[in-house]
């Protein structure tokens, strides 16, 4: 990829990880919110939206935090092909590379364990 030997494009890479990363946590974060925010109309309005169950903004939601942990996945490979096309003298020695790729996973996982959370408690 570089033959820059040097390690700034292995923190540039990780950057963008990083920006995934928030951005996952981001769409997770408002998937719910819409996913709750129905459940809010309801107890407000309970008459004029019938009984409880998975409408739109169910859908939404879960639509979202699916695309976020899809985000922070796909992000975590990304980052693992881009790191196979360094040299060992454009990574620090002794730096951690697996940091990000354990967080994004996790985050990745959290996000379906929101979905699975969601489905059961409708």
């Amino acid at each position: 990829m570089s033959d820059l030997n040097d390690p700034r494009v292995f923190f540039a890479a990780e950057r963008t990880l990083l920006a995934w990363n928030r951005t996952s946590l981001t769409l997770m974060a408002f998937g719910f919110v819409i996913e709750r925010f129905g459940l809010f109309m309801h107890l407000l309005l309970p008459k004029q939206l019938g009984a409880a169950g998975k409408g739109v903004s169910f859908w939404v939601g879960i639509a979202f935090v699916i695309l976020g942990a899809y985000c922070a996945s796909t992000a975590t490979t990304q980052y693992r092909r881009v790191l196979k096309t360094l040299k060992p003298v454009e990574i620090p020695e002794g730096y951690n590379v697996h940091a990000g790729v354990i967080t994004n996973m996790v985050v990745a996982l959290l996000g379906v364990a929101l979905v699975i959370y969601l489905f059961f408690t409708q």
